[in-house]
């Protein structure tokens, strides 16, 4: 994999998108274990080094929501120096302007999953860190503009609903999370956001609209093959604003405090901090716990 670089940046591709765009060749590999048990998405690099590509559905797309090993996949990013992640995501749209075909730039979360471990603390180490803005301001805009410049459909902001799955919703649901102000609908940015920002890595998500969900009785009711019928087309829009993002907007900066999220979360006393706990959570926050 060559030398650790100071920084890098991970795309994590979900359904629709299997690679990393303009970058030539990759290097497929196995990261470390963790802490949090062995990653079971899909990981590759650039022959540079400075982008990694995590496929959260593993390779053939084998894995379900609820099956990603959430804790251990961020873990293993931080480990390979992340500090910026693009989180490429099929959604449904929960709005007339999020149609099929269409890129949101996702600001903020519901989240509804149930059965997923949500936080890398515990185990006697308690922390509280801030989701009042839980993707990364500074990350957006520069997508923003890479979208701007590419001339695609995007929504500047949006309120992603974070469903369990595998199933996709009732009508009812359907209906209840328009009325909550949800944007888009989708199955694995929780508790992939929360996660990150307890790494102190930027997040921020690109949802790409495949279909309308269930509210639009006029609509097809979504299915899986309404849904691979966008798809392509997604993955291609997608590649096309991640190829100018890489090559003109992408920088490594960020104003809004994610790198530092930790500062005055933990809140357990140093001198109680169980050692074993100290041991793992020096994995995802070095600049805290080692």
């Amino acid at each position: 994999m060559g030398d650790l670089v100071l920084s890098r940046l991970a795309i994590i591709g979900g359904s629709g998108l299997s690679r990393i765009p303009g970058v030539g060749d990759v290097v497929s590999f196995s990261p470390e274990p963790t802490a949090w048990g062995q990653p079971n998405a899909a990981f590759s690099m650039s022959e540079a080094g400075d982008i990694i590509f995590m496929s959260r559905h593993g390779n053939g797309h084998q894995i379900t929501p609820d099956e990603i090993n959430y804790r251990a996949n961020i873990a293993a990013l931080k480990a390979l120096g992340v500090t910026q992640i693009v989180s490429m995501s099929a959604v449904g749209g929960l709005v007339e302007e999020a149609s099929p075909g269409t890129l949101v730039m996702v600001d903020q979360f519901i989240d509804r999953t149930v059965s997923r471990k949500p936080s890398f603390f515990g185990e006697g180490i308690v922390a509280h860190v801030s989701l009042a803005d839980p993707t990364c301001k500074s990350l957006r805009q520069s997508l923003l503009s890479a979208a701007d410049e590419a001339g695609v459909s995007c929504l500047a902001a949006g309120t992603y609903l974070a469903m369990e799955g595998p199933q996709f919703s009732t009508r009812a649901e359907s209906v209840l999370y328009r009325s909550w102000g949800a944007s888009v609908i989708g199955m694995t940015n929780m508790p992939e956001a929360r996660l990150a920002r307890e790494a102190e890595i930027c997040y921020q998500t690109v949802a790409m609209v495949t279909d309308y969900d269930a509210w639009r009785p006029v609509e097809e009711v979504v299915s899986v093959e309404a849904v691979l019928r966008v798809l392509e087309k997604n993955a291609l829009t997608a590649k096309k604003l991640l190829e100018i993002f890489l090559q003109s907007h992408h920088q490594d900066i960020c104003h809004e405090g994610c790198r530092h999220a930790l500062d005055h979360a933990v809140i357990t006393d140093p001198g109680s901090w169980p050692q074993p706990t100290v041991a793992k959570l020096s994995e995802i926050a070095p600049r805290i716990f080692s």
